[in-house]
């Protein structure tokens, strides 16, 4: 390491054992490089979580092994998100001169055992519809017919509505039109400004966590608000047998992601067989 810090010892303010002036340059290097907002919450998180265990500027590899088995709890995909952000901030700070060596050198790679799509059966989505009202019921169909995220339900505005087209941008700033369907023109016809302002913030739309606690109390057990966009993954590829399709109706940048989401039946596993 070259021993030197930005700003002088006086001025530095730490968080953890985190200079604060090195996170906000940090932060202000993930922005600059188009990081989605959701990104930069997640960089910042885990950065303050590994800096309440070791020294970030100061660390070893064995630091960062050691505090990668204190994760052995989280779920892979979890402990996968840390390994990115450490190292995405290490390659920063090799480049900016805060660090000599990469302690994040010596990591392999977290294995994500791969992912068993999970759509809600009809049943529970029929007793979660029962449950809901005129609000939560656009947000279930919404998740369900038109397969969006509970952040991008959270923002869906009047503008985003281009005649029978939905426009949505997603993660990583990617933007996909998803035709709307029948259940839900009626529904979107008829809305002006935010589908769902805030009650607290004027002007501004509901948050990505009340349209969570809304969803959660209708869904049955064990069913989440992304099951619903699981089920509609699953149902445009029953129907079309595309997967392209339906990679950019859930505006995935890869088609392994969407594989994930579209669960195959045992009739056309059978018919499959059946056809040879």
């Amino acid at each position: 390491m070259n021993g030197k810090q930005p700003g002088s010892a006086a001025t530095v303010v730490r968080i953890g054992r985190m200079p604060g002036d090195v996170l906000d340059r940090f932060m202000t290097w993930t922005v600059a490089r188009g990081a989605a907002a959701g990104t930069q919450r997640v960089r910042r998180s885990h950065l303050l979580r590994f800096a309440a265990y070791a020294h970030p500027i100061h660390a070893t590899p064995d630091d960062v092994v050691a505090f990668m088995a204190s994760l052995e709890n989280l779920k892979p995909e979890s402990r996968k998100s840390f390994v990115s952000t450490l190292r995405t901030f290490y390659a920063w700070a090799l480049a900016a001169g805060l660090v000599e060596l990469d302690p994040t050198r010596t990591l392999g790679s977290v294995r994500v055992p791969p992912a068993q799509p999970r759509p809600i059966p009809d049943v529970a989505l029929r007793s979660a519809f029962a449950a809901a009202d005129e609000e939560t019921t656009l947000m279930l169909l919404l998740g369900c017919y038109a397969g969006l995220r509970r952040a991008e339900i959270a923002a869906v505005h009047e503008r985003d509505i281009d005649g029978s087209v939905l426009v949505v941008v997603g993660k990583g700033g990617r933007g996909r039109r998803i035709p709307v369907h029948p259940m839900l023109a009626g529904r979107l016809a008829q809305i002006e400004g935010w589908v769902f302002p805030s009650p607290v913030r004027r002007g501004q739309h509901v948050s990505p966590d009340y349209v969570s606690s809304r969803l959660e109390r209708v869904l049955p057990s064990p069913h989440t608000p992304h099951s619903l966009r699981h089920y509609f993954g699953t149902r445009v590829y029953r129907s079309s047998h595309d997967l392209r399709a339906v990679q950019h109706l859930l505006g995935h940048s890869n088609p392994q992601t969407t594989a994930r989401y579209t669960l195959v039946d045992e009739d056309a596993l059978t018919a499959a067989v059946m056809s040879m």
